[in-house]
């Protein structure tokens, strides 16, 4: 039965063996993780969470600022700001151009300001979407922006990573974003700002190695993908089998790496939480 559900280009059936009713595709959503179909508007409703299995779909970079931050609320900075083609790599712009109009985006993070429960802070969130999340140019400098503004306006700076890692067709000037991100938020730390990052699936490779993991506080949705290199490169090196949760939230939570591992509908509450705590005249830490 569910094998004829997704075969059917034009109809799917409703979750339901004994249902003989046909209805448009794209009201139906299947888990990936346990397999079990939802009314798509049931799973959005849940922020986009199985209601079965407690599976954290990935989330687009407006999906995510609108379960955030308070209605109207955000904007949007350096929206404008798009890639070039630097090293001449063919067919890079062509690639950047379809992911624009699959997207909407103009790259492959947004960055802004807005108010989670009345608390103002500078934001950033990258989609996986657009070039699997990868860190060129324009994105390590968006963040560097970001970041810079917050510290003028004195407000918090709070960064959703997934990300594959640098974005080879930038070579070396993606390489240098690492060092740029982590320049920048030093220099936010120095001043007294406050950094907060949330790892969602995947954040892999120089992002990993870089800004995602600095923050004053570091999150991570649960079962997230977080890690520099891939597992069979790692057994390859050291010649070893690794445990079968290795480079997962969880492994990272366990091993000190991260401070908490934050179910999505705990997610606002918590940000709102040290958000206020951070504010001056707020509890110090």
């Amino acid at each position: 039965m569910l094998k004829k559900i997704f075969r059917n280009k034009r109809y799917a059936s409703v979750p339901n063996e004994q249902s003989k009713q046909e209805v448009p595709e794209g009201l139906m959503k299947k888990c990936a993780e346990c397999n079990k179909i939802y009314y798509r508007k049931e799973v959005e409703k849940n922020i986009h969470v199985c209601p079965n299995c407690d599976y954290h779909y990935p989330l687009n970079a407006w999906e995510r600022i609108n379960s955030l931050f308070d209605e109207g609320s955000f904007e949007e900075w350096d929206k404008r700001l798009s890639s070039k083609n630097p090293l001449g790599f063919p067919g890079y712009l062509d690639k950047l151009e379809k992911d624009k109009q699959k997207t909407g985006l103009e790259e492959a993070i947004v960055t802004g300001k807005g108010s989670i429960d009345g608390h103002f802070t500078a934001f950033a969130v990258m989609d996986a979407s657009f070039r699997m999340g990868s860190m060129g140019s324009v994105v390590g400098e968006k963040i560097a922006r970001a970041i810079e503004r917050a510290n003028k306006e004195s407000i918090p700076f709070i960064i959703f990573t997934a990300s594959g890692g640098a974005r080879m067709q930038e070579g070396v000037l993606s390489l240098m974003q690492m060092a740029k991100t982590s320049v920048a938020i030093d220099r936010f730390s120095e001043a007294g700002g406050l950094m907060i990052s949330v790892m969602t699936h995947p954040t892999t490779g120089g992002v990993s190695a870089s800004f995602a993991s600095v923050g004053d506080y570091n999150f991570a949705e649960p079962k997230a993908l977080i890690g520099f290199a891939g597992r069979r490169i790692i057994e390859q090196t050291i010649r070893e089998k690794l445990p079968d949760d290795f480079q997962t939230a969880e492994f990272l939570l366990k091993h000190g790496q991260l401070d908490k591992v934050v179910h999505r509908h705990e997610m606002k509450q918590l940000l709102t939480t040290l958000l206020k705590m951070h504010e001056r005249g707020g509890v110090s830490l």
